[in-house]
């Protein structure tokens, strides 16, 4: 069978694994968030790209190409480098940046806040709220279409929230709202 009607890998796989953003919303980023997109898109143009098309480029050369490993591997490597710089492409094109320092003082919860919560034993914990390609829940940074986020949006100083688990409803106090760069 040729190959053209059989599905080796999938170019989208990347795409379609990563996390989605509800239909119609727009894709909410902080400057620094914003930043380190660019910056790996960068990296990937303008560095490796150029970089891996040579070692290709030089691989074909060598003649026989289905038992050259640098070019199959280079080959593969192109796909990989191609389809994220596709991926960061859209969410580029789609980033809507927000600087929560400029918000200044506000007393409720939105994008770029940084909540200070209190569960009901007591424990404190901080959460910044930020855009989906940035989020990392283990130092804090949780994205706002997470469902603690959106338990957290509008909420004040002193509101009691509930968040939905899977062990059950968790009341988290809101202790403290600022606004800081991130």
């Amino acid at each position: 069978m040729s190959k053209a009607f059989t599905k080796e890998n999938d170019d989208d796989e990347e795409i379609d694994n990563a996390p989605k953003l509800p239909q119609g919303v727009k894709n909410y980023i902080t400057p620094s968030g914003h930043q380190q997109l660019l910056d790996e898109f960068n990296q990937l143009w303008k560095l490796e790209r150029p970089e891996l098309v040579k070692t290709i480029a030089w691989a074909a050369s060598n003649g026989d190409r289905s038992e050259n490993g640098d070019y199959i591997y280079g080959k593969k490597r192109l796909r990989e480098i191609d389809r994220r710089l596709r991926f960061l492409s859209k969410r580029l094109d789609n980033a809507e940046v927000v600087d929560p320092a400029k918000r200044g003082n506000c007393d409720q919860v939105f994008f770029g806040a940084t909540v200070t919560v209190s569960n009901a034993v007591g424990d404190e914990h901080t959460y910044s709220i930020v855009g989906l390609d940035e989020a990392d829940p283990g130092s804090g940074r949780i994205s706002w279409i997470s469902p603690l986020a959106k338990a957290l949006l509008k909420a004040r100083e002193g509101d009691v929230v509930k968040l939905h688990t899977p062990v059950g409803i968790e009341e988290l106090e809101v202790i403290e709202i600022c606004y800081k760069e991130l």
